[in-house]
């Protein structure tokens, strides 16, 4: 589908800036970018292959801004456990990871992503054993071969169990090596072009396993690099606890001491967040992924969404590691969101138009990717996600972004990343699922046998 592509007769939802929508509309998507976006029949494009689009909801391609890939080979374990106990039990698992194993969750992981409509994600990934090889460049080569936008975070631990932290010491690397490796992957990776398929961030990976004195050299790092800053934040009252037991301080004002807010910042969660923290981030621009499925799975609490919305402060969707959502469907983090908003908030707490604008413009607004993805608008890159909402499950839904973010998650009928098809009929087109569903079994099986956790 390379060159000229016309997607023709479906009900496009753009996400642009006033949030235009066409109940029968078309877009033109040419040499990976949009080049058409409108009402009505698509006009004639010379050369174009014309795909009917009837009886489809056209939207921006979904972006995710908090995953960790590798745990998709540790789904299942611990699943009635807390954040702190979930976290003991998986990282003598994970501290057996390599690059193989990495390289098969992630392209699982990812083709699972791009089945669920995600066209940009991010991962975080904080693990690094010693003898476990090249476990980012085994990321980078499964966001190529599944077509995937992808924004990889180097993440760290340098505070280990026995000076206070919650990782044990074999899983944490010491700060000289970690800002080595860090820098060494900004340079080998990033590509900050307006075309770019691959970015880099800096991912120390949360209070309680990282040092103040890491906090504040990857945030200086970062700006050297002109890359963004991550990490998880207020996802426990545990966490809460441990903040102001150590520092004297909650999360987000701990943050602020070492510099870690921003227009370049967001964090992980932000579930445990008061009016004061709230109110310091909107100020600063710093932005949240809001990991609604996560966060339920592990009893952590609900994230303020619609405060969070209304103050300002940018929110997109996570959804988190697949060792605390073992669906990790970018699309039921939307419903989901939307949800749990109204739990929390009554049922005008966040429309279904709000939870689709988190998980596209919004999300692309944490990455600081929002001039490039997120919207349907002419020169963005041709990021397009078509779901079919004429079947049994979704045909009498009269409101069809209601169908789609209340409904069950329809058949997505095609993927574009950079107007190439990365799932077509719901069917992952670049790899072959079922080799990779075998290498993601037999990937896990090896993991779990020499983590001592199977025989």
């Amino acid at each position: 589908m390379a060159g000229r592509l016309v997607l023709d007769g479906g009900t496009v939802v753009t996400m642009d800036g006033v949030r235009t929508e066409y109940a029968s509309g078309h877009v033109v998507v040419e040499n990976g970018r949009i080049a058409a976006v409108g009402p009505g029949p698509a006009p004639a494009v010379d050369g174009a292959q014309v795909v009917d689009v009837r009886g489809c909801v056209v939207t921006p391609g979904l972006v995710n801004t908090h995953h960790h890939l590798y745990q998709w080979v540790t789904r299942g374990l611990a699943v009635d456990a807390t954040l702190f106990e979930w976290l003991t039990t998986l990282y003598p698992v994970w501290g057996c990871i390599d690059e193989e194993t990495v390289g098969a969750a992630a392209t699982a992981g990812l083709g699972w992503l791009a089945r669920t409509g995600c066209t940009t994600t991010m991962d975080h990934h904080y693990v690094f054993p010693a003898d476990g090889g090249d476990v980012l460049g085994a990321e980078v080569e499964a966001a190529r071969v599944v077509g995937l936008r992808f924004m990889l975070t180097r993440g760290s631990m340098d505070l280990g169990r026995s000076a206070g932290g919650l990782p044990p010491d074999h899983v944490v690397e010491g700060i000289d090596q970690i800002l080595g490796a860090t820098s060494e992957a900004v340079d080998r990776f990033h590509d900050p072009s307006a075309d770019s398929m691959l970015r880099v961030g800096v991912a120390p990976c949360s209070p309680f396993s990282v040092t103040t004195q890491l906090l504040t050299e990857a945030a200086s790092l970062a700006r050297d690099k002109g890359v963004r800053l991550h990490t998880h934040l207020a996802e426990t009252l545990d966490e809460d606890t441990f903040c102001r037991e150590r520092f004297g301080c909650g999360p987000v004002d701990y943050m602020a001491s070492l510099g870690w807010l921003g227009d370049d910042v967001w964090f992980g969660h932000g579930v445990h967040l008061d009016d004061s923290a709230i109110a310091l981030m909107a100020a600063t621009g710093t932005g949240v992924a809001h990991c609604p499925s996560s966060n339920a799975r592990l009893g952590a609490g609900i994230a303020r969404l619609r405060d969070l919305k209304d103050a300002g402060v940018p929110v997109g969707l996570g959804v988190d590691g697949a060792a605390s959502n073992e669906a990790s469907s970018l699309l039921e983090e939307a419903r989901h969101a939307l949800l749990f908003a109204r739990a929390r908030g009554g049922p005008q707490a966040l429309t279904v138009r709000d939870a689709l604008e988190v998980a596209t413009i919004g999300g692309a607004r944490v990455l600081g990717w929002d001039e490039q993805i997120g919207s349907l608008e002419v020169g963005k890159q041709g990021d397009v996600a078509v779901w079919r909402v004429d079947t049994l499950a979704h045909v009498d839904i009269v409101d069809r972004v209601a169908a789609l973010v209340l409904g069950d998650r329809p058949p997505l009928e095609l993927l574009l990343v950079a107007g190439e098809p990365v799932v077509e009929r719901d069917r992952l087109v670049r790899v072959d699922e079922q080799q990779v569903t075998d290498a993601s079994r037999e990937a896990g099986r090896r993991l779990l046998v020499k983590a001592g956790v199977a025989g």
